[in-house]
């Protein structure tokens, strides 16, 4: 059974905050948690398990790391087999939608997980990119919660793992 075409990504759009993307770019993506809830550590790599599900099919995952509330993430959309690239809207749904639902059946909760918005920014060169892999990666040391990068246990990055 042939799946629809992914919904086309567009190239701005705005509810409360604004929303763009360009064919062929990265983008840096953060998603806050509902009222900055304090995410159980016992549920933060569901987060990465479902920012994994669709990579290398909707997007390329270049990292993530699940801080304890909020989501830094950097990802590059991909296109479906009708050459349609996959808009920003859709990955986030899925990924906050699927996430919010196991994190609720893990702890036996009801209720929102996540902010209905999220921010993001087009990467728009090399250097751009460098700065927030290295923002991502010292993050959890910036804020105290390790000394040392390799010590978090919710930061996945492709160019460490081999994905790259």
């Amino acid at each position: 059974m042939k799946r629809p075409s992914a919904k086309p990504a567009k190239e701005s759009y705005c509810r409360k905050l604004p929303h763009l993307q360009r064919e062929g770019k990265s983008l840096f993506v953060t998603f806050s948690t509902f009222k900055r809830w304090i995410l159980p550590e016992s549920v933060r790599h569901l987060v990465i398990k479902h920012c994994l599900h669709d990579h290398g099919k909707k997007f390329f995952l270049h990292g993530v790391v699940v801080m304890p509330d909020h989501v830094h993430m950097i990802i590059t959309p991909l296109k479906d087999d009708q050459g349609v690239t996959y808009g920003l809207a859709e990955i986030m749904q899925g990924i906050k939608g699927a996430s919010a639902r196991s994190i609720n059946r893990a702890l036996g909760r009801e209720g929102k997980v996540w902010q209905k918005e999220y921010f993001d920014r087009i990467l728009r060169s090399y250097e751009h990119a460098e700065s927030k892999v290295e923002y991502i990666c010292a993050n959890p040391v910036r804020k105290g919660l390790v000394k040392k990068v390799d010590d978090y246990p919710w930061l996945w990055r492709a160019w460490v793992e081999g994905e790259e």
